[in-house]
């Protein structure tokens, strides 16, 4: 085969490595352990475009190298296969969610092996296979079956907390969640309830809890979305309102484990702006709660969480959310309207849009009034949607003077501004430091910001009336969905009370329906299932898991996927303990990534997991933007001109497939053929007879008719050239645009480097002469510059270093196996394919490059033999010479002192001295 042909050599390897399960990790081996993972893919009808594959080449790259580093690489792939998509296309459709999702993944499977990736494809796991989420339902229940004791700061078996309960009732029990209701008991109190009782009284201590919670429902859906999934009050899917309604629902207590989730980051090389997502999101703050006390209500008060108790003496009015659960009792006859009104628009806004509106003033007084618990004031309390019920307390305590938001709120509704720190500007505007004296402030007058805090929480905690608290904007996880395409949560209800299912009988699978949208009664859509109950007459619950639940702990499923007994076996675990190095997108940081953290930590506790975390290192990979192209419609007309001719008319520039145009010249016949209101339009083309496009860079997406299937440039130029190209297109963390053009040059590339071994597309043409030195430094300088920009995930400078290679060996005319079989090698990461044919082409076994040594870097080769020295008269330079690279000082001054040079330039005068500077100059004093 003397020409390179990549779509036979390709497809030949692919299926080579496929009948012998080439890249099979072992659990054990005597090698070090890498594992690299790439964040499985939720396969979408669309397929792979061109810019998805960026951070599985990378990866793939690691994984190649590293195996040619000696390592025992772990390196899966998956399928992350529940979701809203399959779902929705079933509701229109008919069709079953696991038939579209099956047919989803071959396409996906088929199109990653295209790519030459080396996964373990026996290790291969989809979330919604029941031998998988069997698993995560067994999570679920060790977390039904845990509580988090803030003594001993870890998760423990319920079993511990009733023990505790028999002993001593719940005195001096310390739990997270001891913010919400839970009864106060003696262990004899307890002995007398009944089972049920019992059951009522361990959920709030459960890390997996249920509880009435306020949650963005989508009617359009059916279901509960989370705040990413919210925009501007609409689904992000489908477009339909989404309101806020107070509904029971599945909670994960991850607040329990804020400090852990926050300490651990310093313990994990990933982006730091990662980090500051999930430190934001954890929202650590130290702050005091004090309790106002509501006018003319008695026993009722309202908590408020402050960072800045500091400024109480500076309250003119409370906000509570408009869910906050005293609204209804605390409006009075007058506001009712009023506050119904004001109720239902803040449904229509996600909690997402009311915390990023901060210009819109909008409120309402509900007429009642709280007391200041410091000063004595009456306080109006006033409901604005700025305010979340599910973060602190639902309530803020609103100072003017020290904040903004509060200030503009004052200033609409006339309410007071009072000054509370001496030489405070507020005319214009809230002044928030804490800088200066307080004034007007009693108890603090004349203190200082720290003297006045500590002061305050003193008299509070004294006086009852607060304590100095802790806070985080963190909230527990909604853990459930009102769909059918996820994981059943396995739980029964037996007399209305919440009970786990019994771990022999999971997985509990999801039952077949006759529709996949929500009962007409509301109920979700498993709500159809005919005859679901346990043990023929207890109902199961009918929310689903939502899509995270199965993403947060696949990792460990990928260790020991075949294991019928454990979630992961032991030795498995501890062999491989966690990912080495994760690839991935950062809009995940608040979401999967946090979550899995959390997991993670729980399983930890428990002694199921070895490791501290589950990810060590994280990169997140940049996007690979479209280059759309644009046809220019001349207005009223059904005539298209050419880009450089458009501003003759008025047109309307149209996206056109980008796949109808080569270097963005359009090819007319398939644009008319493309839709029917193109079929008769007409073009008004350039000198050359040709329609020139438009262009701009924009996001790959279909609607932009930008997408690019891999399909078909790996079939034009083959996979090994697209992998290179995607390399080369710049760093892997950055956004690059996309250019089909540019692949043609890195296709240009393999084939100048199949010819060093194939001279003219010729035979095999590799000698067994030695080196030259010449093609020895060219050769080590690729050797190290290979080793240090993987190493570093520099993938684009590595392929400009290997272009530079081939060029200079071209130049070099070698063809000598001592150069060339340790190139194959390093070149093997990026073009795998090529690589394993030249390879066995050199005489080695069929496939095993993988196992080949990465070749050793020999610093030797890359030294002079000669140096290049400017001579100099007086410090002027006057001409070169070389000299040995190993030449001394004195020998370079000998050699001078005895050459013609002072004859020649030195006038006729005597050398006093001769100055040599080793590797750069000399310079002969007279």
């Amino acid at each position: 085969m003397p020409a390179y042909h990549p779509s036979d050599i390709e497809k030949k390897w692919q299926a080579h490595w496929n009948d012998h399960h080439t890249f099979r990790a072992d659990n054990a081996s005597e090698k070090p352990k890498y594992y690299v993972l790439d964040m499985f893919p939720y396969p979408s009808g669309a397929g792979l475009h061109v810019g998805h594959p960026l951070g599985y080449i990378a990866s793939d790259i690691v994984t190649r190298y590293k195996r040619l580093q000696g390592f025992n690489v772990l390196h899966p792939m998956g399928f992350d296969s529940f979701g809203l998509p399959a779902e929705q296309y079933a509701i229109q459709t008919g069709q079953h969610p696991a038939l579209t999702t099956e047919q989803n993944i071959a396409t996906y499977i088929k199109q990653l092996s295209s790519l030459g990736f080396s996964y373990d494809w026996d290790r291969e796991v989809r979330t919604s296979d029941p031998e998988y989420y069997k698993w995560t339902q067994w999570i679920f229940l060790r977390l039904f079956d845990a509580w988090y004791n803030l003594d001993t700061n870890r998760a423990e078996p319920i079993d511990t907390l009733t023990t505790k309960f028999e002993d001593d009732g719940s005195h001096g029990v310390r739990a997270a969640g001891d913010g919400t209701e839970r009864p106060s008991f003696t262990a004899g109190q307890w002995q007398q309830l009944t089972e049920r009782q019992r059951m009522a009284t361990l959920l709030p201590y459960r890390l997996a809890y249920q509880q009435d919670t306020y949650v963005n429902w989508c009617a359009g859906l059916g279901t509960v979305l989370s705040n990413d999934e919210v925009k501007d009050g609409l689904s992000e899917r489908g477009g339909f309102p989404v309101e806020r309604r107070l509904m029971p629902q599945w909670n994960l207590r991850i607040t329990a484990y804020a400090d852990r989730l926050l300490a651990g980051l310093d313990h994990i090389d990933w982006p730091e702006a990662v980090k500051e997502m999930q430190r934001n999101w954890i929202g650590r703050s130290v702050g005091a709660e004090v309790s106002f006390p509501v006018q003319d209500r008695e026993d009722v008060d309202i908590k408020v969480y402050t960072t800045r108790v500091d400024t109480i003496y500076g309250v003119s009015f409370l906000v509570l959310a408009p869910e906050h659960e005293l609204v209804n009792e605390l409006t009075t006859p007058a506001q009712r309207e009023a506050v119904a009104e004001y109720i239902a628009a803040t449904k229509r806004r996600s909690e997402r849009d009311r915390m990023a509106d901060v210009k819109a003033v909008s409120g309402v007084f509900t007429g009642a009034y709280a007391q200041n618990p410091v000063s004595g004031a009456p306080v109006p309390i006033w409901l604005a949607d700025y305010v979340l019920a599910g973060y602190g307390t639902g309530a803020v305590m609103a100072v003017p003077s020290g904040d903004q938001r509060d200030y503009l709120f004052a200033k609409h509704f006339d309410l007071p501004i009072v000054q509370i720190l001496d030489g405070q500007q507020i005319d214009q505007q809230a002044d928030p430091t804490k800088e200066g004296r307080y004034v007007n402030s009693g108890l603090i007058d004349g203190l200082g910001y720290h003297d006045a805090t500590e002061k305050l929480i003193a008299y509070l905690e004294e006086h009852g009336l607060g304590r100095g608290k802790v806070n985080f904007r963190l909230r527990d996880a909604i853990f459930g969905r009102q769909r059918y395409w996820g994981e059943p949560i396995p739980i029964y209800y037996k007399d209305g009370t919440a009970y786990p299912l019994p771990e022999s009988e999971l997985p509990l699978v999801l039952p077949e329906i006759d529709e996949y949208k929500p009962t007409e009664t509301g109920e979700p859509p498993l709500g159809r299932a005919k005859d679901w109950k346990y043990e023929g007459k207890y109902d199961y619950e009918l929310s689903t898991m939502p899509g995270w639940a199965g993403s947060s702990w696949y990792y460990l499923r990928y260790m020991d996927p075949q294991n019928t007994a454990r979630f992961v076996g032991e030795e498995a675990e501890q062999y491989w303990q966690q990912v080495d190095l994760y690839l991935g997108g950062a809009e995940h940081a608040t979401g999967h990534l946090l979550y899995s953290r959390f997991w993670h930590l729980f399983l930890k506790d428990l002694g199921l997991v070895s490791a501290p975390e589950p990810f060590q290192k994280l990169i997140n990979q940049g996007m690979i933007l479209g280059r759309s192209n644009f046809v220019y419609r001349i207005n009223g007309t059904n005539k298209f001109v050419t880009s450089s001719r458009k501003s003759e008319y008025e047109t309307t520039a149209l996206h056109a497939d980008v796949n109808f145009v080569d270097n963005d010249v359009l090819d007319v016949e398939a644009f008319k053929n493309w839709r029917e209101e193109y079929a008769n339009a007409e073009f008004i083309l350039e000198d050359n007879g040709t329609y020139v496009c438009g262009v701009e860079v924009e996001k790959m997406s279909k609607s932009k008719y930008n997408v690019v299937n891999p399909d078909t440039l790996i079939e034009k130029f083959g996979a090994d050239a697209l992998r290179l190209y995607e390399m080369f297109l710049g760093p892997l963390e950055q956004f690059k645009p996309w250019n089909t053009n540019g692949i043609s040059g890195v296709s240009g590339f393999l084939k100048k480097f199949w010819r060093l071994f194939h001279p003219e597309d010729g035979a095999l043409a590799v000698t067994d002469e030695a080196a030259t030195p010449a093609e020895l430094k060219t050769l080590h300088k690729a050797i190290r510059k290979v080793e240090e920009d993987i190493e570093k995930f520099s993938f684009n400078t590595t392929v400009s270093a290997l272009m530079i290679t081939v060029n200079e060996l071209t130049a070099l005319k070698c063809h000598k196996r001592a150069v060339l079989e340790p190139l194959v090698v390093l070149i093997s990461p990026y073009a795998p394919h090529l690589a394993e044919e030249l390879w066995a082409e050199l005489g080695h076994e069929a496939g095993s490059i993988s196992s080949a040594t990465y070749p050793e870097f020999r610093e030797e080769y890359l030294a002079e033999a000669s140096v290049t020295y400017p001579l100099a008269v007086n410090g002027k330079v006057r001409e070169q010479r070389e000299f040995p690279a190993t030449a001394t000082a004195a020998e370079i001054e000998a050699a001078v002192r005895e050459s013609d040079f002072l004859a020649r330039f030195g006038e006729g005068k005597e050398a006093k001295k001769v100055i040599v500077v080793p590797g750069r100059m000399v310079n002969v004093v007279v």
